[in-house]
């Protein structure tokens, strides 16, 4: 047997029994002459997401940046920005991509020459780490962030055409699942090195935190450059590019498919909603914080209980997602609730058991559990609702408008400062209930 014939049957058992195809011939909503590839495309899929989903656990722009900036003696200014640029700056210019995309018939490779525009990006933090400080470090790694946050776009609205193209629908759900399985326990193995390494490492503490920073900084520059080498392996069939235009005038009208795709516009509004649960985390640790100091809210304790979260659940919300999408965001969107009212129950009424250690684990990770569920149903959802044809419209309409919405976030800054985070959990808790009742009425487009 040859090697590529052994390597091909190889893939075929690892794709069999992932995604729950035994005879790798479900091809639903791809090209006819995709079939045969779909193993080959799904484990090259999986391989660069559970590799780029690890690289996002290390530098995190809610966690690990912030933790940086902080340690490193930057101004708060310079922290408070870095969510809503990294969230919005991802979204806000995928219209423009997506009509570049549309104009290109295989568009792999807009994902692979994305990714390695943030691990250059990372590199360029993890200089900056070395030898800069203060306003100087923070601007550094807001310009850095900007780079990475609109390469971080490219890929988003690529990615979804390619799997649209190379993975059937009702694999498609598992598939974000299982890479995020893979990354979560990748996750807390790195989590527990950074936990151990205080006590490892010698000099002084700042010493130390650079050293820190700089390896999770440097490992996933390496992890985003080894992923766009493996996505180059995807065999994409060509693509339509009929609809070409100017990109500027293209763009603006296809925001009118909000109100004109009337299951598209309240995919959308319930996707804004949902947002709830992306800035629930960063609030739910500032009341730990403000609760009193514990191990779980150190760097170590976070990373370690966001990757236990993407690690058990994100194989469940994916699989579920393959059936019910819309449900997946219901339940991701209720379960957030209920975690942001028992947090805000506690840091008002028995603020010293939020304190406690086990506790505060317990919170950040159900709280990670929702956002990873509402992260998978959305996605899925969205690629099954949408057509060959459509899909990276669809997709960068989409992503544009929840941009907006997240540069909004800084408004929720200015509104703990003024009013206090109670204030800030009761808007997110009203949010995240309306959210989980209109997921509720969305169609189900998994049995279309």
């Amino acid at each position: 047997m040859s090697r590529s014939s052994s390597e091909r049957d190889l893939t075929e058992r690892v794709y069999g029994y992932l995604a729950e195809d035994e005879d790798a011939r479900v091809c639903k909503d791809i090209p006819e002459a995709a079939c045969n590839d779909q193993p080959k495309a799904f484990v090259a899929h999986l391989i660069a997401l559970s590799m780029t989903k690890l690289g996002d656990s290390l530098v995190s722009a809610r966690l690990v940046l912030p933790w940086i900036l902080a340690s490193l003696g930057t101004s708060s200014v310079f922290i408070s920005a870095l969510v809503p640029l990294r969230e919005s700056l991802a979204l806000l210019p995928q219209l423009i991509i997506a009509q570049q995309l549309r104009e290109t018939p295989v568009r792999k490779w807009f994902w692979v020459f994305g990714s390695v525009g943030q691990a250059l990006s990372l590199v360029g933090m993890l200089l900056s780490v070395i030898m800069l400080r203060g306003s100087a470090l923070g601007w550094a790694i807001v310009i850095l962030l900007t780079i990475f946050s609109i390469s971080r776009g490219v890929c988003s609205v690529s990615i979804k055409d390619v799997q649209g193209k190379t993975i059937s629908k009702t694999r498609r759900g598992r598939l974000s699942g299982i890479a995020a399985s893979v990354a979560g326990l990748l996750s807390v193995l790195t989590a527990l090195v950074v936990l151990m390494a205080p006590t490892l490492l010698g000099g002084t503490l700042e010493q130390g935190n650079v050293l820190i920073f700089s390896g999770l900084l440097g490992t996933a520059a390496v992890l985003w450059l080894a992923a766009a080498a493996t996505y180059a392996q995807v065999p994409e069939v060509p693509g339509a590019t009929e609809g070409g235009g100017n990109a500027m005038i293209e763009a603006l009208k296809s925001m009118r498919l909000l109100w004109q795709n009337k299951q598209f516009g309240s995919f959308v509004l319930t996707r804004a909603l949902l947002v709830s649960s992306a800035f629930a985390i960063p609030f739910i640790v500032v009341m730990i914080q403000r609760s009193g100091e514990g191990s779980l809210t150190s760097l170590g304790g976070l990373m370690l209980a966001n990757g236990i979260a993407g690690m058990m659940a994100g194989r469940f919300w994916g699989k579920w997602s393959d059936s019910a999408s819309h449900y997946v965001m219901a339940a991701a969107a209720f379960l957030a609730v209920l975690i942001m009212a028992s947090a805000l129950a506690l840091y008002s009424f028995a603020e010293a058991w939020l304190a406690q250690q086990w506790l505060a684990g317990l919170l950040i990770f159900a709280a990670a559990v929702a956002h990873h569920g509402a992260r998978v149903g959305r996605k899925t959802y969205l690629v099954d609702m949408a057509t060959a044809d459509n899909r990276a419209q669809l997709t960068a309409v989409s992503n544009t408008v929840i941009g907006g919405v997240l540069l909004l976030g800084i408004l929720l800054g200015a509104l703990d400062s003024y009013a206090g985070v109670e204030a800030v959990m009761v808007t997110l808790i009203l949010l995240g209930s309306i959210a989980g009742v209109r997921a509720l009425t969305l169609p189900n487009v998994q049995r279309d």
